[in-house]
Parts: C-alpha cells; sequence; structure tokens
C-alpha cells in the first residue's frame, strides 16, 4: 500500500476550495438588501458552479439545489471535474437567503466535501430533525428523549442551571410545542427565523450564548451541520422529518427511516471532511462582505474535521 499523502493531506488543498465560497458569496452580495431571494441565488449558484470547475477536483454533488429537472446547475448527482481527489459535495450558495435578501446579518455561502462514498444518501428529504450539544455534552445526550429529559442531562454535563440554558430554535410552527416544553422545563431559547447552521455553529462555541440546538431544519444543513460539528468537537444527530404527505411519500419510497435519529458520523463516514464557508452579510461565523475603494474584502473560515483546524482567511478582491 502506498504510503504517499494523499490529495486531502496536501497543503494547499484546503485553500484552493476558498475561491468557490468566495465567487458565491461576492455574486450574492450584488443582491444583498434588494428583498430578490430568487435573483440573489440564482448568481451566487451560477458564480459557485463556475468556480468548481475551476479547480482540479472530481467531484459528486450529494447535496445541493434540488433535483436535475428543477435545478439545472448544482443539483444532486452532477458530476464535475475529472481531477483529484473524488469527492462528495454538499453545496449551499446562499445560506441565509432570506437573510441576504432582508439586508439582515447571518447569512454566508457554504460548501463542504468529503471522500467519496462517504456522505449518506438523504435522497428526496427536505427537512431534518436536528440535535446538536458541543464537546462537554458528547456522549451524554439521547436524541430520543423527551425534551425535559435532554435539558436536564445537558445542564449536567455543561454544569450550569436549566434556567440558564439558552436552546437555538428555528421559530416555525411545527416547534410551538417543543418551544413551550424547554419553556415549562425553566430553559432559555434564542428564536431566529433563519440560519440554523449559524445556530449550530453557536452552540458548539463558547461565547455565543447559546448551548444546543433542538428542531426541524434542512436536511442539506444537516449534512453540512455534521462535518462542522466533527471539526469543532460537539456532537451531532439527525433524523429526515417529512413536513408534508408527498415528501414523506418520497422518503419511505427512497428508502429512510423518519423514526430514526443518525449520528453525525453515520451521516458523514470519514474524517477527512472539510468545511468552508464566506460571509455574505456578517454573522457568528463570518465576517460579511466589506465594499472600500473598488475592491471587495471577504472573510472565509475552514474547518478541518480531522484535525480540528481552523483557518480564517482574508481576500481583497476588485469587484
Amino acid at each position: 500500500m502506498s504510503t504517499r499523502p494523499g490529495p486531502f493531506d496536501r497543503a494547499d488543498f484546503p485553500f484552493a476550495l476558498r475561491l468557490v465560497t468566495e465567487a458565491a458569496a461576492l455574486a450574492a452580495y450584488e443582491w444583498v438588501g434588494r428583498s430578490k431571494k430568487e435573483e440573489g441565488d440564482g448568481a451566487a449558484v451560477d458564480a459557485m458552479r463556475k468556480a468548481l470547475g475551476q479547480i482540479n477536483i472530481n467531484a459528486v454533488v450529494m447535496i445541493g439545489e434540488g433535483e436535475k429537472d428543477h435545478a439545472p446547475l448544482l443539483y444532486r448527482g452532477e458530476r464535475i471535474g475529472s481531477g483529484e481527489p473524488e469527492i462528495e459535495i454538499a453545496v449551499d450558495p446562499i445560506e441565509g437567503t432570506t437573510n441576504m435578501a432582508n439586508g439582515v446579518d447571518n447569512s454566508m455561502a457554504v460548501f463542504a466535501l468529503a471522500p467519496r462514498g462517504a456522505m449518506f444518501d438523504l435522497g428526496p428529504s427536505f427537512y431534518m430533525d436536528k440535535l446538536v450539544v458541543p464537546a462537554a455534552a458528547k456522549g451524554k445526550i439521547d436524541p430520543t428523549w423527551p425534551v425535559k429529559k435532554k435539558l436536564e442531562a445537558l445542564s449536567a454535563a455543561l454544569n450550569k442551571p436549566v434556567s440558564e440554558l439558552r436552546i437555538f430554535v428555528l421559530n416555525r410552527k411545527r416547534h410551538h410545542a417543543m418551544i413551550k416544553d424547554i419553556h415549562d422545563a425553566g430553559a432559555r431559547t434564542m428564536l431566529q427565523e433563519n440560519g440554523d447552521v449559524a445556530g449550530a455553529f453557536m452552540a458548539l462555541q463558547k461565547g455565543h450564548n447559546v448551548d444546543a440546538l433542538f428542531g426541524t431544519g434542512g436536511s442539506p444543513e444537516g449534512i453540512i451541520t455534521a462535518i462542522f460539528t466533527k471539526a469543532l468537537g460537539g456532537e451531532f444527530f439527525g433524523r429526515v422529518d417529512p413536513q408534508g404527505e408527498e415528501e414523506a411519500a418520497k422518503v419511505k419510497a427512497f428508502g429512510l427511516d423518519s423514526g430514526k435519529w443518525m449520528s453525525g458520523s453515520e451521516l458523514v463516514k470519514s474524517d477527512d471532511a472539510i468545511f468552508v464557508a464566506s460571509g455574505i452579510n456578517s454573522g457568528p461565523l463570518c465576517r460579511g462582505v466589506i465594499i472600500e475603494k473598488g475592491f471587495a474584502r471577504l472573510h472565509t473560515v475552514i474547518l478541518m474535521a480531522k484535525t480540528g483546524a481552523r483557518y480564517d482567511l482574508v481576500s481583497r478582491l476588485p469587484r
């Protein structure tokens, strides 16, 4: 067996990936605060796909913009490039599309990858129920437990009273009962309309006054979150959670069990995984695009699942 380092071990490989998210972030920035979600998302998709074609990879899109019939670019199953390494990718050209369109904080271009065969195929699943906890609570909470028992276990793991716990939850009707359970148990919530990727990051890092993420958001964001949770030493669980009869039928036909919780290691079976994000509007992970004297300054964060390394990069690009 060859002992030569593989492409994932090349020192330059992770840094080449910043070109992908920077291109999408810069394209999306032109639509910030213009109340046009679709136009902004389309510009970011086009820019990300073009940038992917310019780096030396052999990729299959596992998590993308939907099925081929509805997404001409970055659709699930699309193949990009013929180089190496052979990888699977999960893309979210704009995480926080509504925030981008409304001109408010917390939007970014996101890209994650793992070796071929590592990402769990979520098929037609669009929604996923998620549990994200920081490193101190790893191995101490069962996602099947009731809310109150989860909070008691989290309290013990973090050595923090339940009354001081703060749980990130997307403010959706589907979560109203869970939000009531959190409050009835004595804990607090951080309710946001969008952005559970950022919510998970806040739960994993000190200094954001968030202790965990509960609840259902997008399935694509679940795979992406599982990767950076590995890098940050926390724990991720997810289960497909269809939000309508049509999605439920498709998920069942694909062979997915909506009652089964999966660990982050089941969803992404390799530690050779990388997460990359470039800020559009500033959020807890990335600073937003800043325009100065005809140039755009972009902030990109790269997280390595295997080592936990974090790289913060700043680019100054012509606008």
